[in-house]
């Protein structure tokens, strides 16, 4: 006589909700349904649905065979072999925050932004691998212990942008859209689903030398000619990130080790460095995005036109010197000189046809749409007759 069996039978609904665990659907089915064909067009429609602002796709090859610096390179296939299409996911800032008289709100909303594209991100990868397709997201705003002394993420998303068609590099090289200039957060969403990858942008977004608002208004002379000066633009950007927590604890370490009293150590915390970490181990205000002057600036962007060009015009930073700084740029263009941002690897991401009067024709279009609005009939009040 056979011992009685000890598996207990599975029952219909056991193995339904274990396939729903299985599959990533917690928050019921997957919209994407399993087993049908999920296209580049239905993943930019749900990501916008979710609430992005702008989505491109790209391909892991393309990013696996184009690091934006190959000594450090920063590819999917570092992170997983699996990768074969990245979901790029842009937010912009609200210009109201630019229009402040502190750096205060701009941070404050940088923090909210970033939490609502994480959430959208995350959500789109539960969905994508509810369908069947595992996903996973990178963080817009981490870096890399291992990767040129933390200064680069595992990957770069301005990057990722500019290989997904939706912007290009700027003089400053933060990624530039045509719809909201520099003033975006980017994060992506790895998946190994295949998906069309949209085209780069070969027309420079940037205005370039001819403008330099970026350069005129850094308060760190940070502004390279397509490239930045990282540490002279954290001192800023990041006022309470780590290299200045390390730069505080150095001068406690030093007081104590020339005998100051406890009482002096103690002092020397009671001070608004101690409160802006404590500031930003909260809501990351002060980690970074501590100075958006270069956003604040940038004429590239609808937003700007309607909502910063006056409070933006004139910038209190720009000195004569800096002038010249943007007149050499200019003139090493003219001349052919070797540009390190603008070399045969890096100009794929400036954009190769150069800049051919994108914020001109974005203006033109802008006051048009402005005049129409302007002389189109203005609705009755809500119940009086027409």
């Amino acid at each position: 006589m056979s011992e009685p069996s000890t598996m207990r039978s599975e029952s219909t609904g056991d193995a339904a909700g274990r396939s729903r665990r299985w599959s990533g659907a917690r928050n019921g089915p997957s919209p994407f349904g399993r087993g049908h064909e999920i296209t580049a067009t239905m993943v930019k429609e749900r990501a916008k649905a979710l609430g992005a602002d702008l989505v491109g796709i790209a391909s892991a090859k393309v990013l696996n065979a184009f690091p934006p610096d190959p000594r450090w390179p920063q590819t999917p296939e570092r992170i997983s072999p699996y990768v074969r299409s990245v979901i790029v996911i842009v937010q912009h800032i609200p210009v109201g925050a630019f229009r402040c008289k502190t750096n205060t709100p701009v941070q404050y909303m940088d923090m909210l932004v970033l939490r609502k594209m994480d959430k959208i991100a995350y959500r789109l990868a539960e969905e994508l691998e509810g369908a069947g397709h595992p996903s996973f997201v990178v963080p817009a705003q981490e870096t890399e212990w291992s990767y040129k002394r933390a200064s680069y993420g595992r990957l770069s998303t301005r990057h990722l942008g500019v290989e997904a068609g939706l912007g290009t590099l700027g003089l400053e090289v933060n990624i530039l859209t045509p719809e909201y200039g520099p003033r975006v957060y980017l994060t992506g969403i790895l998946t190994e689903l295949e998906l069309e990858a949209d085209q780069p942008m070969t027309e420079q977004v940037c205005i370039g030398e001819s403008c330099s608002r970026c350069l005129h208004s850094c308060p760190g002379d940070a502004v390279l000619h397509f490239g930045i000066d990282k540490r002279s633009c954290a001192e800023h950007a990041q006022e309470f990130g780590f290299a200045q927590i390390m730069k505080f604890l150095d001068r406690i370490f030093d007081a104590q080790a020339q005998g100051a009293s406890t009482e002096d150590v103690v002092a020397m915390t009671r001070k608004r460095d101690l409160f802006g970490f404590w500031q930003g181990l909260l809501r990351v205000v002060g980690s970074f995005g501590d100075c958006p002057r270069c956003l604040a600036v940038c004429p590239v962007g609808n937003d700007y036109h309607a909502h910063l060009a006056q409070s933006q015009k004139e910038i209190p930073e720009k000195t004569q010197g800096k002038v010249e700084i943007a007149k050499e740029f200019q003139a090493a263009r003219r001349r052919g000189d070797e540009i390190a941002g603008l070399n045969e690897w890096n100009i794929r991401w400036v954009g190769p046809e150069g800049y051919r009067g994108i914020v001109a024709r974005q203006m033109q279009e802008f006051k048009r749409a402005q005049k129409q609005r302007a002389e189109a009939p203005q609705p009755a009040p809500s119940g009086e007759p027409e």
